[in-house]
């Protein structure tokens, strides 16, 4: 007889088999720019009654590009900093220890000032260079990539155009991610779900020309997450974080 355990097991790996999120509903808001906007979505998943919401600051990879901003003393938050720095939208960025020291790759400005860390749950870079911007395997990143921004982080939760397997289905927050798809990338956040949940949510989003997210990466969620952006009117649409967090990765123009 199959245990307890195996049974709930089982019973996840179905739903999470079964699950088919679509858009129900979304709206957009513009900003100073054409290639910038900010997408609200609402996601279903007909099997289950389960709903989500995305916020994403959704760009072109051909005339903006990123940036990373230091945060060491912790003073400032995500609308004051990404204010401060001119950029046009935003988001927390990534992992940092109990000293505040972050964790993993940090490249600010073209220079590198955190390492590249090889740990279990940080897999992946989101890289900002001239012209382009990727998402890639810790060891897919060499210094030849000539990165103006950096930031290591994890897991990733698309790569491919589909979920990643083994992530955790079971605890829930809010995430925060950044994701690519063709000539096109997005910061975003997630209402309070799994990692399993917003990989599989991100795989199945399309957007507006039909392309499909290619590699999407989880940044640092719960507490930290954080979403701004700047309306073509001067006000902005924020959701702060709730704690002091290290960094922020900010769209600017190139």
């Amino acid at each position: 007889m199959m245990s307890r355990y195996a049974l709930v097991a089982l019973f996840l790996l179905t739903r999470s088999a079964l699950a088919q999120w679509v858009e129900s509903g979304a709206h957009n808001e513009i900003s100073p720019v054409a290639d910038l906007i900010h997408r609200h979505i609402e996601m279903e998943e007909g099997k289950t009654g389960e709903s989500a919401s995305l916020e994403l600051a959704l760009f072109s990879t051909k005339t903006l590009g990123l940036r990373l901003i230091d945060n060491p003393d912790g003073a400032s938050d995500l609308a004051s900093a990404a204010a401060r720095r001119i950029c046009l939208a935003g988001v927390n960025g990534g992992y940092f220890d109990p000293n505040f020291a972050p964790l993993g790759l940090r490249v600010v400005d073209g220079k590198v000032v955190r390492p590249l860390l090889r740990a279990r749950l940080m897999t992946g870079v989101l890289l900002s260079a001239p012209g382009a911007i990727r998402i890639l395997r810790v060891g897919e990143y060499t210094a030849r990539r000539k990165a103006l921004a950096a930031v290591q982080c994890g897991p990733l939760l698309v790569d491919g155009g589909t979920p990643v397997k083994g992530l955790d289905r079971t605890r829930t927050a809010r995430r925060t991610f950044a994701f690519v798809a063709g000539d096109r990338a997005a910061l975003g956040l997630c209402s309070e779900t799994s990692l399993a949940g917003v990989a599989q949510i991100l795989s199945a989003l399309r957007l507006d020309n039909g392309a499909k997210i290619s590699r999407a990466l989880n940044l640092d969620g719960g507490s930290s997450s954080a979403f701004w952006f700047k309306r073509a009117d001067g006000s902005a649409f924020t959701i702060s974080e709730m704690k002091n967090v290290r960094d922020f990765v900010g769209v600017v123009p190139r």
